[in-house]
Order: structure tokens, then sequence, then C-alpha cells
């Protein structure tokens, strides 16, 4: 069944907030009727390709933290905790989300690759242990592991990578239902509707609240159109690199300059212009009802006229593309924060902070032009690492940085812990309790692995996978190619020397393949390298 829901949920400049068909903040309040169980709520909120060089706390890009506060996002840091150190085990969407769900590294939860894999919904995750725990649970928004959810008392999803205006939502009984109005807050008013008037205020609650923002095609709200449009971003050191000594980083697609389409990523339709992708552009805007494209074509009708009357190439082409995309992502980015906004509001004015652990990540980072490129898959540090920040319930000491290592696969097990439920031995990631209660565990993780899978597919970036101790990177690139890269992290942030097979660093290669060696095995990763090292 399939219907179109009239009811509009957009919410932009105004920061009022309207749950679905009721009036706002209508039930008691938790302080007059408060939880019976005194387990910590969870809130955990994860949005798609957002990259800490795009959120204030971690500094933003280039200028862009003076033009692009995230103030809500920075809440988060400023009232809690900031992880400084936080990476993911597989940078890719569905495959970070299934380990983040099961506490497990990609080739143990069997979702390796977006191409290929379904999600089996049989395995045990974290929320079907809080559920056996008398949890409630409820996810909300972009699931995207092709099996549907299981372990959840309430869900409703989007098909696949979801539609920013007027989306689909498939719900629990089996119905598509398309909505109208923008994606992302839709999310936080469906998200808000289950805490304000279907969860048991007697029990303790987890919900998943997956945003699509701030995925490609990066398609900002129509009322936040006009940001960012006199802002010039200045260009990341590394946006021409020539790839010297890294034929594997040489070979992706993924290049702002080669790959980005003109059409489909950065919006300059002319019905009489091909691109690759204006099909996907044209499906995308047409969803769009007569307001919204109006409003959508009012914007950038006399930015299509500009480029199409003035013929760029080589790097005018190259850096106005940079350009556009820099804005409309980060206009993107304007969105997603004003509705974490709306939904830490709720909590607040709701009494569930006390009590509530609220999470922020994204399934992993993202380049911002670094390298010359956009998406994320390889280990580098823009998509390796992604922005984590906590607010801890109440009694639990730590406050400001946490430099630990950490990684998406120790989700699962902080939540079951903080939840007095045991910890699986067979999950692969750590409680991030300890460090939430300011501690600094002596045995804590001294190096990280990753393990990257899809190819060929999208984007043409080869298999790999690697280890870093902080200081150091490994990464072996594997399948059609066999290519091995070191990097020194302290003197070689940008990661553009490589150091591998430099008799120099002889020792330092013996001693992070041995690391790399130990990882493998303790994940018990059945594909390793047979390089010959010494014991």
């Amino acid at each position: 069944m399939t219907m179109f829901d009239k009811r509009s949920a957009g919410v932009c400049a105004a920061l009022a907030l309207t749950a679905i068909g009721q009036t706002a903040f209508a039930a008691p309040s938790e302080s007059k009727k408060r939880q019976k169980d005194g387990r910590p709520n969870i809130v955990y909120i994860m949005t798609d390709d957002h990259t800490g060089q795009a959120m204030g706390c971690y500094g933003g890009p280039q200028n862009a933290q003076k033009v692009n506060p995230t103030p809500n996002l920075d809440r988060i840091a400023n009232e809690g905790v900031r992880f400084t150190n936080s990476y993911v085990a597989n940078s890719l969407s569905g495959p970070s989300r299934a380990c983040m769900i099961t506490g497990k590294h990609s080739h143990k939860n069997g979702f390796t690759d977006n191409s290929t894999c379904v999600f089996d919904g049989t395995q045990p995750t974290f929320p079907k242990y809080l559920q056996n725990a008398g949890y409630q649970t409820a996810l909300i928004g972009k699931w995207h592991l092709e099996s549907l959810p299981t372990g959840f008392d309430h869900w409703e999803i989007v098909p696949g990578q979801g539609n920013y205006y007027n989306p689909d939502f498939i719900q629990q009984n089996g119905d598509t239902v398309q909505v109208h109005g923008y994606l992302t807050n839709l999310i936080t008013d469906k998200s808000i509707d289950w805490l304000e008037n279907e969860r048991d205020r007697d029990k303790p609650f987890a919900i998943l609240v997956h945003h699509k923002a701030i995925h490609r095609n990066w398609m900002a709200d129509t009322c936040d159109l006009n940001l960012y449009e006199n802002v010039t971003f200045d260009l990341p050191e590394t946006f021409y690199d020539d790839y010297e000594g890294r034929p594997a980083a040489a070979e992706q697609e993924m290049s702002i300059i080669k790959d980005m389409d003109l059409t489909y990523d950065l919006k300059m339709y002319r019905p009489q212009v091909d691109t690759r992708l204006k099909g996907m552009y044209e499906n995308f805007v047409g969803r769009m009802d007569d307001e919204q494209r109006a409003k959508w074509e009012e914007f950038y009708n006399p930015i299509i006229d500009d480029f199409y009357s003035k013929p760029r190439e080589g790097k005018e082409l190259a850096e106005w593309k940079y350009q556009r995309y820099m804005r409309d992502y980060l206009k993107t980015v304007a969105g997603l924060d004003r509705n974490v906004g709306r939904l830490l509001d709720y909590l607040e004015e709701n009494d569930l902070m006390d009590n509530t652990l609220i999470v922020y990540t994204s399934d992993q980072g993202f380049y911002m032009g670094e390298h010359g490129w956009f998406d994320k898959r390889f280990m580098y540090d823009e998509s390796f690492r992604t922005p984590l920040v906590m607010i801890p319930p109440k009694g639990y000491k730590a406050k400001g940085d946490i430099t630990e290592m950490v990684q998406n696969i120790d989700y699962a097990p902080t939540f079951l812990d903080m939840a007095g439920v045991k910890v699986p031995e067979d999950m692969q990631g750590v409680s991030l309790v300890p460090l939430l209660k300011g501690q600094h565990p002596k045995e804590w993780r001294d190096a990280i692995y990753y393990h990257f899978h899809e190819f060929p597919a999208e984007h043409m970036v080869k298999r790999h996978y690697g280890v870093t101790d902080g200081r150091y990177k490994l990464m072996h690139f594997y399948n059609d190619i066999d290519q091995w890269e070191m990097y020194d992290l302290e003197n070689d942030p940008n990661e553009m020397n490589n150091l591998y097979g430099k008799p120099e660093y002889a020792d330092l290669q013996t001693r992070m393949l041995g690391i790399l060696k130990a990882k493998q095995v303790e994940y018990d990763d059945p594909i390793r390298f047979k390089f010959p090292i010494a014991e």
C-alpha cells in the first residue's frame, strides 16, 4: 500500500516543534511521572557521511567554522565529551551500521559491502539484548542493510538511501507511505512523536535516530538554499594531489575534478544536456511538490544560467565544482544541526537529560576535497575517522576530550554495559563506560584495525586492510593489486609520503607488520597477509 501523507512536517528557520499530528509536549514530563526503572535511556543519533571537518567542535574545514557553526552538535560536546580518536572498522554505510549494531567487524557480522550483502537479521544485536533486558527499542530513518530490521519494538525506515524530499517510509505493518516534507525534519518529527506518544514511560528506552543527511547528493532544505553563497572556501592543501608513490590512491573514481556529476551532484540541470547521472537527479527533484520545486528552481536557475554562459575548464572548472560542493554539503549540515537541536530541546524540556546517554556520530568520515576527493572508503584519516560526541547520564565523571582510541564496534558493548547487561564474549568491541567514568585503563587497546572489502564497485576503491597505533599507519591494498603504504601521521598528517620499503624505516615497518598480524589473529579475519616478517 502506498499513500501520500499531506501533513507537512517541515521545520526550517522556525524553531517551533510540531510532533506529527500532536501538540508538542502534551504528555506529563518525566519529572512528574518518573520512569520507574532507573537504568539509563539511550538516544543514538547517527548521520551519513558527516565528517569531523564539517563540525564546529572538531575545527571545521578551512574557514567553514566561521560561517558554518554547528551549535547543537557542539552542545553535545560542550555538555559532555568529545572523542578525539574515533574510528570506523569499514568506511562504508551499510557495513558501518552492521558493525555498530553487532559490535563485530564486517567479516564476523557478514555484511562486508553494500553491493552483494544482505544483513542476517537473525543474529544477535544490541537492540535484541536490550529488549530481553526490558528496554523498549525503536529505529527511525535510514537502515540500509537490505533486510528488514529486527530487535525493535517500533521501526520506520526509508527504502535504501531514502529521498530528501517527500520520502517514502516502510512501516512495521508492511505498508510503504510517502510523507510530505523534508527528510531530516521528518525523521526528527517521528522520533519525537515516538518519545512523546508511544513509549511506556515506566520502562527505559533506546531509540536509534538514523538520518540520511549528509549523504550525496547533498540536497538542502529549501529554507537553507541561500546559505554560504557569498563564502569562498580555501582549497585543501592536497586538492591537486598527484598520488606519487601511491598507485592505489590514483585508481579511484571519486575525484571532484573527474567524477563529480554536474547534474546529479552540482544541480546544473538542463533538459538538453546529458550527464551520466542526470536521470537520478530528475527522479529526485520529480518528487517535489510545486511549491518546493519553485523555490528550488528560483535558487538554482540563475546559477545554472551563469554556469552555461561562462564555459570553464581545467583548474577553473575543478575549483568551481569544489565551491558548489562545499556550499551544498554545509547547507545540508545546517539543517541536520537544527534538527539535532530540536531533539535535544525535547529531551531537556521533558526532564530526560539526567538519565539518558546521548550519542552523536556518523557512519564514517568523508572527504571535503582532500586529495581532490569526495566520498569515503579509504583508510586515510578523513574517512577512517568519524566524529563521536556524547552526553553521559548524570553521575558519569568524564568531561571534555577523551583521547583513547575507540571504534564503532565499541558502541554495542557500551550500550549493554551501561544498561547493566553482560557484554557477550563474541562481541569484538569494548565498552567505553570506563572512559565515560573518567578512567584511563592501562590495558586499553593500543591499535585500531580496519578492513574495506567492496571492489569492484562504485568509486572503485581497492580492497585493503590496515592498522594504526595513533602515530603510525600501515595499509595493504590487495586483490587485483599488491601495494603497501605506511605513514608517520605526526610528521605527515596529510598522508602524502609513503614510507613503506624505505630502508631507514625497516624497524618501524617490522613493528607495524607485527601489530597488523596480531590484530588479524585477534579479530579472526580470514583474509590475512602472507608477507614474511621476523617473529
